[in-house]
């Protein structure tokens, strides 16, 4: 049960609103790659649109140092959002001050303006009251729906709420109800599945899934530091030496709970043409890497997740950016597509192999936020979500 207001408990005909969106997607050129984030918005903007509202729409793009960048402007993202929506979009080029709010002053009840990006200004990132004002005085209502920056406390995410009614959207409402339930209420067996780099940006998600979870199944980078603290030679593979006691104390917590990869790829060098073969987890020889899960770690996790009613994955098996060392999360998005369990992945790289394998109609929630769905396993409250008006 979702706790906090949303846009259908408020009146917003006739109202100016502004909607806190996740446009921060990936570019190639002047041309939008991936739309996900921008459709992903879609059901809100239609929503105010239906009800005659006029909508402002804020975003961060990239990392700008506080200053304006040419190359992460939103300019190409208002264009994009104009032909998804059949119809006109304004554009302004600042998020606050005169620009803004002209542009805002301008707008007709049933048009969308977008704004510049919010991160342009230091005061973004530094949660700047000021800068909260200016972006509440342009409108009547705020409505938080990037879900992937509910766990940041910025001035357009968290302060605005300062000094508007804040509500949030339909995406939100959705990433919540799902990732709410999968984590106070998980249909069992309840599977998590961790990949990536770092041990050490999951240690919080594995302790809390730990006391939820029937299995949490490694893969990626983070792997190679359990395997060196357990005492096996890792070769050059990538490893947290300075994570290698959390890894000993997590396994011995964990016990048969937490399952590592039997079988490992291991290359010559970090490249797609690099000589390769499949070993049993022994000591990986000086010289070469782990790359990728083997063959059998993928059927051994296939069995696990075969059973299981709720799956959560979070971070790719391999490197899977070179197609030689992908098959290892193809592998487990294969296995927990073909599972009947309520499955939600989240984080960038693997919604990117979910789509890249043809796989998103088989799971049943893609999350928008990688960084955001990972603080809500690891049961913190997200300052985006805790500042929006209870029910």
């Amino acid at each position: 049960m979702f706790s906090k207001k949303t846009i259908t408990d408020v009146d917003v005909n006739k109202k100016r609103v502004l909607v806190r969106v996740d446009f921060n997607v990936p570019l190639k050129g002047d041309e939008v790659a991936d739309d996900t984030r921008i459709r992903a918005a879609l059901p809100t903007i239609n929503y105010l649109l239906e009800h005659d509202a006029a909508v402002i729409l804020c975003s961060h793009l990239g990392r700008p140092k506080g200053k304006p960048d040419v190359e992460l402007t939103l300019r190409p993202v208002a264009e994009h959002l104009a032909e998804l929506l059949d119809e006109p979009v304004a554009f302004a080029s600042d998020c606050i001050g005169p620009v803004a709010e002209e542009a805002a002053h301008e707008l007709g009840f049933g048009e969308v303006l977008v704004l510049e990006n919010t991160r342009f200004h230091p005061g973004e990132k530094g949660n700047d009251p000021e800068m909260a004002r200016q972006l509440a005085s342009l409108a009547d209502l705020y409505v938080m729906d990037a879900f992937g920056s509910a766990h940041r406390a910025h001035a357009s995410t968290e302060g605005i709420s300062n000094y508007l009614p804040a509500v949030a959207g339909f995406l939100m409402e959705k990433e919540i109800q799902y990732l709410g339930q999968v984590i106070s209420d998980p249909q069992k067996p309840f599977i998590a599945i961790l990949g990536g780099a770092k041990v050490s940006d999951k240690i919080g998600v594995i302790r809390n899934l730990l006391a939820k979870t029937d299995f949490i199944l490694i893969g990626g980078g983070m792997a190679n530091t359990f395997f060196k603290a357990q005492g096996y030679p890792v070769g050059d593979s990538l490893v947290e030496d300075e994570a290698l006691d959390t890894a000993r104390e997590l396994l011995q917590v964990a016990g048969s709970r937490l399952r590592l990869p039997v079988d490992v790829v291991i290359a010559k060098r970090f490249d797609n043409d690099a000589e390769s073969k499949v070993i049993a987890m022994a000591p990986v020889p000086e010289g070469w890497r782990i790359l990728d899960i083997g063959p059998e770690t993928v059927a051994a996790y296939d069995k696990v997740l075969h059973d299981a009613r709720t799956i959560v994955w979070n971070g790719p098996m391999g490197v899977f950016e070179f197609p030689k060392f992908a098959m290892g999360t193809f592998g487990v998005a294969e296995a927990v597509a073909e599972s009947e369990a309520a499955s939600i992945v989240g984080g960038g790289d693997s919604v990117a192999a979910i789509n890249q394998s043809g796989l998103q109609d088989r799971i049943t929630h893609i999350s928008t936020g990688g960084g955001a769905s990972l603080e809500m396993m690891e049961g913190k409250v997200l300052p985006g979500i805790a500042a929006l008006e209870d029910k």
